[in-house]
């Protein structure tokens, strides 16, 4: 009874101070629940897109401590701005033909040991945000965008982590003035069945942790869905798909991995498993560059 009361007071407290500072402005990975369609091509709706590049910051939230998954997941966001996986993205621009330039710059990386429990709701995970900014552990950075990424005893029901078919949850909250993009990455190997169904578990993935490896896909698909709609109001079909949402479970071809596993790009030093994203030409497709191959 002490524990939730306690707890109770800490929510009440946490409600008012974010009620001061932050304008919570949650934007959840487009069409959760809607069938995929990759025969319809994505519209402009007006919105604001990420312009050039963009810097991201993780924070690993929960018990992180010796899991070889942040090594994994750390090394692909060091290398995937710029490659030409990623350049799919500068082809959604805004009204005036700016957009994302294909670069990413990793800024850094910080530890949260249970700040806001075990269970986090969309405003618990704006709420370690504007924490972290507040402390002035992490800049505010207008372009930046801001990853919590969740240990496996961590759940996030509101967010659809564990969720069949529900993609990376995304959105915004506004914070001085500032508008701050965010994503929530839980850790697949909670539910295997359902976050990461096409990884084998137990079983060989490409970089030996089925942790890493399931959060780099994710990681993939919601750099991808940010960049170019940022506040819900960007580029996303008739059907409310963003990107990366239309092209989930998709991962064409793949060869052997060092150790076996199935993998389908090479990037900076390791192989992964990633899926494709939706190249929003002439024809319209899934596809791990704008060549369509």
């Amino acid at each position: 009874m002490k524990t939730e009361t306690t707890k109770t007071l800490s929510q009440r407290t946490l409600a008012i101070a974010i009620s001061l500072t932050i304008f919570a402005a949650p934007v959840f990975a487009q069409g959760v629940n809607a069938p995929v369609k990759t025969n319809t091509k994505i519209l402009y709706h007006d919105g604001p897109v990420m312009r050039d590049a963009s810097d991201v910051y993780l924070i690993w939230y929960g018990n992180w401590y010796g899991n070889y998954a942040q090594s994994v997941v750390t090394d692909l966001m060091i290398n995937i701005g710029g490659t030409p996986y990623f350049n799919i993205n500068t082809a959604y621009t805004d009204a005036v033909g700016r957009g994302p330039n294909g670069y990413l710059f990793y800024s850094g990386s910080i530890q949260d040991s249970y700040s806001h429990g075990a269970q986090l709701s969309v405003l618990d995970i704006q709420g370690i945000i504007g924490d972290q900014i507040r402390s002035g552990a992490l800049p505010l950075d207008g372009n930046g965008i801001y990853i919590v990424l969740a240990s496996a005893d961590i759940s996030s029901p509101s967010t659809g982590f564990c969720s069949l078919g529900a993609p990376p949850h995304h959105g915004t909250l506004l914070f001085n003035g500032a508008t701050v993009k965010y994503a929530f990455l839980g850790d697949p190997a909670r539910c295997p069945s359902t976050a990461a169904p096409y990884l084998p578990f137990p079983g060989p993935t490409p970089n030996g942790s089925f942790s890493g490896d399931g959060m780099a896909n994710a990681l993939a698909a919601v750099l991808s869905a940010t960049v170019t709609n940022p506040t819900g109001s960007g580029w996303f079909d008739r059907y409310g798909l963003e990107n990366s949402t239309k092209c989930q479970g998709v991962f064409g071809p793949t060869y052997p991995a060092a150790n076996g596993a199935p993998a389908n790009i090479h990037i900076g030093n390791r192989d992964y498993l990633i899926q494709q994203n939706w190249v929003n030409d002439r024809r319209g497709r899934c596809a791990m560059n704008s060549s369509g191959l």
